[in-house]
């Protein structure tokens, strides 16, 4: 599938948002630099809302008039409205900026005109105290007269539902980067969003009608939703999809339950709360979840929340095992696991640390053998660094599925598409890097081909497929004992059994594809015939050593290069010099 609306939409879009973030030049002094978006983000979502209703604006007014009486009126002025929401008041920006002298009170009334759903969307952006500040600082009117101008116009009509996402998603990253906020909590681009959407949804089977749930754990502005979405109805234009999503962060919550009003779909399926500590949907299973939680960043705040629910055991979401503390990232690979239904797939974003953190029995490990011994893990794929405005870091897409096909029952594959990526013109932050329509389409390419091999050129642009056995990835941690010995040399018993020496004590790491005994008798006993083996000590730990997998031995330069290259650089030095001071 081509980004077509990616590409086609990108740059109208972009300069639609520049003209929108520009009313920040009426708010320099009254507010500093980093608090223009607590205006800018509200206002905007007020305005796609007015622009909206404006066309069933007196009918909603004229139904008002007559069910303002009964005691239920929503479905009412929903109906009339067109949307899943509404606005009761008489005003519009165009009667606002009509009475200058009473725009405060009459902003006022217009907003609380808007309906319930709504009022939880502005009291997210906590906008009351933002208009007071406007009011005070004489900046109320002038806002509002430039998202009542040509340039401000959000109306479906002109601006798509996609589009305004778009928007919203633009205005967003602004925001966090003059907020001086790791954008990158609140913003995952597009390109890596639609490569992900694909490889959920290659080789499904999307043409009987169906309800499609997709839920997205960490939704942002709820822009992985609204791909996901637009992907499946690519695919199938009658398909019912029914999102859901969580969102910890006020402002980016307010913008994705206002952008699920507009797009006509459910905005009680958009909840706020911290996933972690406030599950907001138990007992909820979804087909598809797609997700980029945060990693790096620490569970502090959650954790005795999710160490309660973890002493449920198999009744909670974190029974496998916690990793430690100062990153939460796989309680969030738990956490969709739980939710995906018998048919799911989940595609979540993670940097290097779950592949690999952790010793044989500790969280970490624990909760790899948890997905690998239920055969759940179908892919990792290895991204290119500078992927990402806010790190420059290595990521990977884990592609998780509830119910393999049966060619890779008990298989993993793994990707390494460090290589598949089109450099930007010009840089986000520290995201220098896109996945293209070529890079993407050879990505998907090699995971549904599900075989070995490089897939597109090797001297360009290219990925490389491996696949392993799912027990290939673990292995069995023993602690090899010798014994202590005494001063003559000869070995310490009590009850006629050696003592173990516990500063000779070492470990070795076994593969499960390998007979432990076996091991011992080839690896240690020719070098320390004295030892055994502590099998009460015995763990089994998982790892994926990716790096090592596609590590390629580069044979180091000749010495006759070098030496040929330092002569040749000597040489050249000796003539600058003799050029420089041989005039003298």
């Amino acid at each position: 599938m081509a980004n077509d609306k990616f590409t086609v939409v990108g740059t109208n879009i972009q300069e639609k948002a520049t003209m929108i973030w520009n009313v920040a030049d009426l708010l320099r002094g009254p507010f500093k630099p980093h608090e223009y978006g607590l205006v800018i983000l509200p206002m905007t979502v007020v305005k796609r809302f007015h622009d909206c209703l404006l066309p069933t604006h007196q009918n909603v007014l004229d139904t008002y008039e007559k069910v303002k009486k009964l005691a239920v009126i929503d479905g009412f002025l929903r109906t009339a409205s067109g949307y899943q929401f509404y606005n009761t008041s008489k005003f519009t920006f165009e009667r606002l900026l009509a009475d200058p002298d009473n725009v405060e009170s009459n902003f006022r009334d217009y907003l609380n005109g808007f309906s319930a759903n709504v009022q939880d969307v502005l009291a997210k952006f906590d906008f009351d105290n933002i208009i007071k500040r406007m009011v005070e600082s004489n900046t109320l009117y002038l806002v509002i007269k430039e998202f009542a101008s040509q340039k401000g116009y959000l109306g479906p009509d002109k601006i798509s539902a996609v589009d305004c996402g778009y928007i919203f998603e633009d205005l967003v990253r602004r925001f966090s980067e003059s907020f001086g906020e790791e954008a990158g909590a609140h913003f995952t681009s597009r390109d890596i969003i639609y490569l992900m959407t694909d490889i959920l949804l290659s080789g499904e089977d999307l043409s009987k009608q169906e309800n499609i749930t997709v839920y997205d754990m960490t939704m942002g502005t709820s822009q992985m939703l609204s791909c996901m979405e637009e992907r499946i109805h690519d695919i199938n234009p009658g398909m019912e999809v029914t999102c859901f999503g969580q969102e910890f962060n006020p402002s980016t919550f307010a913008i994705a339950k206002a952008d699920m009003m507009i797009r006509g779909g459910n905005p009680d399926n958009m909840r706020f709360g911290d996933t972690l500590s406030e599950d907001k949907f138990t007992d909820y299973n979804f087909r598809y979840i797609i997700s980029n939680p945060p990693f790096g960043i620490d569970w502090k705040r959650e954790q005795k929340a999710v160490e309660k629910e973890a002493a449920k055991g198999e009744e909670g979401r974190f029974a496998p095992g916690l990793p430690k503390i100062s990153d939460g990232q796989q309680l969030f690979v738990l956490n969709g696991l739980k939710k995906l239904d018998n048919r799911g797939k989940m595609a979540i974003i993670q940097n290097g640390s779950p592949l690999f953190s952790g010793d044989a029995g500790s969280g970490p490990s624990n909760i790899r053998q948890y997905i690998l011994e239920n055969d759940w893990l179908s892919a990792i794929i290895q991204l290119s660094t500078d992927m990402f405005m806010n790190t420059g870091i290595s990521t990977y897409i884990w592609v998780l599925d509830k119910d393999k096909p049966v060619e890779r029952a008990g298989k993993v594959q793994l990707i390494d598409a460090r290589h598949c990526f089109t450099p930007r013109r010009k840089s986000i932050g520290t995201k220098r890097n896109d996945i293209g329509d070529t890079d993407r389409a050879l990505i998907v390419e090699a995971f549904t081909a599900f075989s070995e091999g490089v897939f597109g050129d090797k001297e360009g642009v290219y990925c490389e497929s491996k696949i392993f056995a799912t027990d290939e990835f673990g292995y069995n941690k023993i602690v090899v004992e010798r014994p202590q010995r005494d001063e003559y040399g000869a070995i310490v018993k009590k009850k006629g059994k050696p003592v173990a020496d516990s500063a000779l004590r070492d470990t070795e790491n076994v593969p499960l594809t390998e007979n432990i005994d076996s091991y011992f008798e080839r690896e240690v006993l020719p070098y320390a015939p004295d030892a055994w083996i502590d099998r009460s000590k015995t763990k089994i730990g998982y790892e994926i050593p990716m790096t090592r997998y596609f590590y390629e031995y580069q044979a180091p330069e000749e010495s006759e290069v070098i030496l040929a290259r330092i002569t040749d650089m000597e040489t050249r030095i000796s003539a600058y010099l003799q050029a420089l001071f041989g005039r003298e």
